[in-house]
């Protein structure tokens, strides 16, 4: 169980992690924002406090494998393994750019960190399952974290991997399925509805949490009791906003992918995202 502190300390450090988004975006051009900003309280937590790696080794043999199935949220991913320690600031500087170690959509042939290039939506969970199964016949011990999103449940093959995991008893498995009820211009539920997800995982065999995607102290719990149950492969339902933090880009597919910002724009949403940060402090201080 998480301290206070340190459940502030991992906000602040999510909410500076949103910063340093739009400082990219305010010097390289454009991103899938919507979705990196309602995945950024997750990855924060996962990659401080839960996933096994070392950014001074990145193929550590004995490291927790993540892989980012909704590959258009790499810039969140690329400002987490920066802020861990697995590359140089000056890179972000050239994310989108020719010839650049990050393109919009991660490559693990070119960046240290990245376990697999997902961009292609529905494959992560596959690829991921497969891990899984790999380390459980070799009697490894590492844990397999992929993030899906919620539109991006609606592809044939996360349901064809999600039904293999459970036959395989793969409790070594954890997903997180962002639920920012958005996709690229409309919600998900006018798209293609595939919530509610937690019947539909517990009735494949897995076992189901949901959780609140911007409580740090549920993030962790969640996360860290992963598995919750022996033989089976476990489901975290994270119901977010997308969008988290710049207030006039929250729940709109508008900003699903923000094209070059103006300065002004820009400067803007980082004043947006301190006061965000600064209402969740409060809220904290309020539970208590």
């Amino acid at each position: 169980m998480l301290s206070e502190k340190e459940v502030l300390e991992l906000l602040d450090k999510s909410y500076k992690n949103r910063i340093t988004l739009v400082k990219i975006l305010k010097k390289c051009g454009d991103a899938h924002i919507g979705g990196a900003f309602s995945a950024m309280d997750i990855l924060t937590v996962l990659y401080d406090k839960v996933l096994k790696h070392d950014p001074a080794d990145p193929k550590w043999d004995d490291r927790d494998i993540f892989i980012l199935s909704a590959g258009h949220k790499a810039i969140a991913l690329y400002v987490i393994l920066q802020s861990t320690g697995y590359f140089k600031q000056d890179i972000l500087w050239t994310y989108n750019a020719l010839n650049t170690k990050l393109p919009m959509h991660a490559d693990e042939k070119l960046l240290p960190g990245v376990e697999f290039p997902t961009g292609s939506l529905g494959h992560g969970l596959s690829v991921a399952a497969g891990i899984a199964n790999a380390y459980k016949m070799d009697g490894r011990k590492n844990k397999i974290y992929v993030l899906i999103g919620d539109g991006e449940a609606a592809e044939g093959s996360v349901w064809e991997a999600a039904l293999g995991a459970a036959k395989y008893r793969l409790d070594n498995l954890t997903i997180v399925i962002d639920v920012n009820g958005l996709q690229s211009e409309n919600y998900t539920r006018d798209i293609l509805p595939v919530a509610p997800f937690e019947p539909k995982y517990l009735s494949f065999g897995w076992a189901v949490r949901t959780i609140d995607g911007h409580d740090i102290a549920q993030i962790h719990k969640a996360l860290s009791e992963a598995p919750y149950e022996v033989g089976k492969p476990t489901c975290i339902i994270a119901n977010t906003i997308k969008g988290k933090g710049v207030d006039f880009a929250e729940d709109s597919s508008e900003y699903h992918h923000w094209a070059p910002p103006t300065d002004e724009r820009a400067d803007f949403a980082i004043e947006c995202i301190k006061k965000c940060h600064e209402l969740e402090v409060e809220k904290i201080g309020k539970n208590k």
